[in-house]
């Protein structure tokens, strides 16, 4: 069972579906495949990546599908940042030794990532995902009240500036002290 995650670049919106695809296993990231295997008749698909059952990522240059701890300078799999006393610092030339998948879909892949090359129509229609609720302010009409005010006498009393600046400077020593 795959998670497959279809991203269409014109409306840059993506949607994912689960299925029981066979046929997908032993492609390669790059990999052009006709959109029936999954649902979409008329649609031609490419698969861009994707990550095995522990969450590590398929990584395009690492032939095969095991999975290999690889010295990283750059690109998928690797952030390239170092904290510093809570502070996110991008290092530039670090290389981290990492762990990541093959290129190539396998039985302990679990998400594959792919793209719309060709086809036109209504991608969540056809694959029978129902659409996403607008959320749409609905105000309630209630009758305003005016807000409660306090009587004077629970009012505190206001405070006059020489009061305030009392408070503030230090109390001056009378001569005859």
């Amino acid at each position: 069972m795959f998670k497959i995650v279809i991203s269409e670049p014109k409306s840059k919106k993506a949607w994912q579906i689960e299925k029981e695809v066979p046929s997908l296993i032993g492609k390669k990231i790059g990999d052009d495949f006709d959109g029936s295997l999954i649902g979409l008749s008329g649609f031609t698909l490419q698969i861009t990546g994707g990550s095995d059952k522990d969450g590590f990522p398929m990584r395009y240059d690492l032939p095969g599908s095991l999975r290999k701890k690889a010295l990283l300078t750059k690109g998928i799999g690797f952030r390239g940042r170092k904290k510093i006393k809570k502070k996110v610092y991008k290092v530039k030339g670090m290389r981290k030794r990492k762990y990541i998948r093959g290129n190539t879909v396998s039985d302990e892949i679990v998400q594959v990532n792919c793209k719309v090359l060709e086809g036109e129509g209504d991608i969540p229609k056809i694959l029978g995902i129902p659409p996403k609720e607008k959320k749409e302010e609905i105000k309630e009409e209630k009758p305003e009240t005016p807000k409660e005010e306090k009587p004077e006498s629970e009012k505190a009393p206001e405070k006059s500036a020489e009061e305030e600046q009392e408070k503030t400077e230090p109390k001056e020593k009378k001569e005859g002290e």
